[in-house]
């Protein structure tokens, strides 16, 4: 499946606005609410260190990609059940911003 197309710059903005109460993009800043987001794309699920995952992710087995980002916006509890993250974002161009942004700090 493919992502819509994106501007970069709006998902840095769309990241900021949506994401960074719970995350940050590097591994400088402590973690928050969740873990950091820094080289997220091809990164095994549930495996930041330095972070407590839920029981849910600690038995997660994939690799985070476009396919499985998109999906975990989507409903986040479909992708690993017993998550915790509450947010979902409908609109396919949101995510595709977001992910987009994420791809750009691997």
């Amino acid at each position: 499946m493919s992502l819509p197309a994106v501007n970069p710059s709006n998902g840095a903005t769309l990241f900021k606005q949506q994401c960074a109460t719970c995350h940050t993009t590097n591994f400088s800043d402590p973690a928050r609410q969740g873990p950091s987001l820094y080289k997220i794309v091809g990164r095994s699920a549930g495996k930041a260190e330095g972070f407590h995952y839920s029981d849910g992710f600690a038995k997660a087995d994939f690799v985070w990609d476009d396919t499985r980002l998109d999906a975990w916006l989507t409903n986040p509890q479909a992708v690993v059940p017993g998550a915790v993250m509450a947010y979902r974002q409908v609109k396919p161009e949101i995510r595709a911003a977001i992910i987009g942004y994420l791809k750009e700090l691997n």
